[in-house]
């Protein structure tokens, strides 16, 4: 008796027969939804925005290891506020890259995190950190795409489902 498997394109799932032909089951493991046009851009503008962060995370690494400019630019040397912004920032990022890439549910979090933090330092406090309107232009214009994303996927969600009938029970 042996067993034999065949993909099902319709439902994504795997079909496993006998060689009797006596018993049929249906396996639950490969069923997922179909990939949409829409979701691979997503999973594209995830990975760029990844690059970013490991961009940025390398710039803050260089900032604490004393490679970065200038003569005050060393962790022994650097202000209080720069010292705890930039080893926050030196790990937040990097965690965001790799959450953004794989892609997880919490690499858009942990990035949004360390993208506040950057535009509150810029933007609120700016005789501390200086003002840098480029990081804050590019972190709200990400939150504005991302958001956009999410609301296109969820649209094409809400339309792909089909309506329950009771004759297709």
């Amino acid at each position: 008796m042996a067993l034999r498997l065949e993909r099902l394109d319709v439902a994504w799932h795997t079909r496993a027969t006998m060689n009797d032909g006596n018993q049929t089951m249906l396996l639950e493991s490969d069923a997922r939804p179909r990939e949409t046009l829409t979701f691979r851009l997503f999973n594209i503008f995830q990975r760029l925005v990844a690059i970013g962060a490991l961009v940025s995370a390398l710039h803050y690494w260089a900032l604490l290891s004393g490679l970065y400019g200038g003569e005050l630019w060393r962790f022994d040397l650097m202000p209080v506020h720069w010292r705890v912004a930039a080893t926050a920032l030196a790990v937040l990022f990097p965690v965001a890259a790799v959450g953004l890439w794989m892609p997880v549910s919490w690499g858009p979090v942990i990035w949004f995190c360390a993208a506040a933090t950057e535009i509150a330092m810029h933007l609120g406090f700016p005789s501390l950190f200086g003002q840098n309107l480029v990081v804050v232009v590019l972190h709200l214009a990400v939150i504005a795409i991302y958001a956009a994303f999410r609301g296109v996927l969820y649209v094409e969600k809400l339309r792909s489902r089909r309506p329950v009938r009771v004759d297709s029970l």
